[in-house]
């Protein structure tokens, strides 16, 4: 891999992993396209790494506010919205880690297929387009630690290539109320300890390997996926309530159907 290599495919898991339009589909397309060889997993370890850095920074302010109230609540008592979201975010982050480590080499090994991917692509982008239109007709209702369990449930749909981990969580916050803001939300804050729980088994997986470390590229990669990543939870913040999510519907049948076409 050469470092034009490495700022593309960063370039795609950066703004890919957080907009609901599924990194995976997206990964295939350079290699398919381009003919490019297999990332490797160094690789894409260092632009997970990226990733989460991106997601760490951009709510470091909300991050802090969430641990001191948790520190405030089991020290003093004193309950707050931060402490119990804080609770409810922890709820939603807890079932991908077993599932996760339980289902890693399956995943790898069976469900990797361009026809899988391209099913889910579409499957899940129509399922984002029912989530928001159903949202809008029943209205926001408070997250519950029932409903966060819900979401953190339909995270684990996403070790499926193909779903989309931000789609998934996203279009089960909608159908469980939230506006579309807090879905994404949600979704972000709850993608640190999956993200952090994927990158620690990649980063496991390498050290007791012996891949041949390109540390250039690797730098190279987590740099620009941490800022596209970056950019991309900023942008889709600020406009999401305007443009709803029917865009990025569009866009993933659009892509589905292009991965349908690869594969004849």
């Amino acid at each position: 891999m050469d470092v034009l290599q490495a700022i593309l495919l960063a370039l795609i898991q950066g703004i890919t992993e957080f907009l609901p339009i599924s990194s995976s589909a997206h990964l295939i397309l350079p290699g398919r396209l381009l003919g490019w060889p297999d990332q490797g997993l160094a690789f894409d370890t260092s632009v997970h790494l990226g990733s989460l850095l991106a997601v760490i920074v951009y709510f470091r302010q909300k991050l802090l506010a969430l641990v001191t109230a948790v520190f405030r609540h089991l020290a003093l008592g004193q309950k707050s919205r931060d402490s119990s979201f804080a609770y409810q975010l922890l709820i939603a982050s807890l079932p991908i880690i077993p599932v996760g480590f339980a289902t890693r080499f399956l995943v790898e090994a069976e469900l990797r297929g361009l026809e899988i991917i391209a099913t889910t692509t579409i499957v899940f982008g129509l399922a984002l387009w029912f989530a928001d239109y159903y949202r809008k007709k029943t209205g926001s209702r408070e997250l519950t630690c029932l409903k966060a369990l819900g979401i953190g449930m339909a995270q684990c749909l996403a070790l499926i290539p193909g779903t989309s981990r931000s789609g998934i969580t996203i279009t089960m916050a909608l159908l469980l109320g939230q506006s579309r803001a807090q879905a994404a939300g949600i979704s972000f804050l709850i993608s640190i300890p999956a993200i952090s729980g994927a990158a620690a088994l990649k980063l496991w997986d390498v050290t007791h390997s012996h891949i041949e470390i390109q540390w250039a590229e690797l730098l190279v990669g987590t740099l620009v996926a941490a800022v596209s990543a970056f950019a991309c939870i900023a942008w889709l913040l600020q406009v999401v309530e305007r443009i709803g999510y029917l865009p990025f519907v569009l866009y993933r049948l659009g892509l589905g159907v292009l991965l349908i076409v690869m594969m004849t």
